[in-house]
């Protein structure tokens, strides 16, 4: 994808991000009014789901703007980490739900079990709440075909698991109210109290990852060598580097040349290989340091280990 190409796309990501943004608010005021007329300890989960995913599209919309904005003095390498830094305010909040929502479902226990309250509504809600996120998957699809926003396709795989809590809610208002099965309501939100603390568990393993600048995996960093080692000329390849900011990646090592080469002639195979991955990985910024053949700048086993494909051979 050329700049241009990245350019007309930002607003579709961005588009996208606000639906999610003004699904969840609306969902946020129905699934209020029915936690309060169902006194469902599950639509309260549910709610308190509803606002996280208000927050997570809040920051998903920061993100994507983020991401279009370009690096600057300050920031050489753009503005990505910011995006974990707000995930993990994020994770606190949800943290801070799942604590609540479980201590409410645990004294609910002491007190029979019901919620006493009118279970129509929250399935009611429950069922628009399931109709809208189908409604929102649909397009956030159609917007990551268009664009391939991470950050889209982070906020779609949230609002996935949106649909099993709705589904929850609905079962556990059924068992209740019109099958008396008291323990219900309380069982269904621990369940989703958990569910909140898992999500918080990944969000923040991401985020931290983002944080301290881990690897790619080692699919991601295989293909990606596979395109940089396939240039006549290259002799190995050496100290790779990966990491990910935000929407951005980044990757950097070292490229061995003949040693009698010109200053011109090494550029040239440099500048290739820099086009090739560039067309295969147009989201990476690439960063390549030229050496001659066979020297070492470190001792360190783990910068300077050889990490060419085993099928690469020495090229003339």
């Amino acid at each position: 994808m050329t700049g241009e190409e990245r350019r007309r796309a930002i607003p579709y990501a961005v588009r996208a991000a606000l639906a999610g943004v003004a699904m969840a608010s609306t969902l946020l005021l129905l699934k209020g009014y029915a936690a309060w007329a169902s006194g469902s300890v599950a639509m309260l989960g549910s709610l308190a789901d509803t606002g996280l995913d208000l927050l997570a599209s809040i920051v998903t919309l920061y993100g994507v703007r983020l991401a279009a904005t370009p690096a600057d003095n300050d920031h050489r390498f753009g503005h990505g980490k910011a995006e974990a830094l707000a995930a993990l305010f994020q994770v606190m909040l949800i943290t801070a739900s799942a604590i609540a929502i479980a201590w409410r479902a645990l004294s609910r226990f002491g007190t029979g079990g019901g919620s006493g309250g009118e279970a129509g509504l929250g399935i009611v809600a429950s069922l628009v709440a399931i109709a809208a996120t189908l409604a929102l998957l649909s397009y956030q699809r159609h917007v990551i075909r268009q664009t391939g926003s991470v950050a889209i396709m982070a906020d779609k795989v949230h609002y996935q698991s949106d649909l099993l809590v709705n589904v929850a809610v609905i079962l556990a208002l059924v068992l209740d109210r019109y099958w008396g099965v008291r323990s219900a309501d309380p069982v269904f939100g621990i369940g989703i109290a958990a569910w909140l603390a898992w999500g918080a568990i990944k969000a923040s393993t991401h985020a931290v990852d983002m944080l301290m600048d881990k690897e790619w995996s080692e699919d991601q960093r295989a293909a990606f060598l596979d395109v940089a080692a396939r240039q006549n000329g290259l002799k190995g390849i050496h100290d790779f580097r990966t990491r990910r900011a935000g929407s951005h990646d980044f990757a950097q090592f070292h490229m061995e040349v003949d040693r009698d080469l010109s200053v011109g002639a090494a550029h040239d195979l440099v500048e290739a290989v820099e086009c090739n991955l560039k067309i295969a990985f147009p989201r990476v910024e690439v960063l390549i340091h030229l050496d001659p053949e066979g020297h070492v700048d470190t001792d360190n086993p783990l910068v300077e280990a050889d990490v060419t494909p085993h099928w690469f051979g020495k090229r003339a």
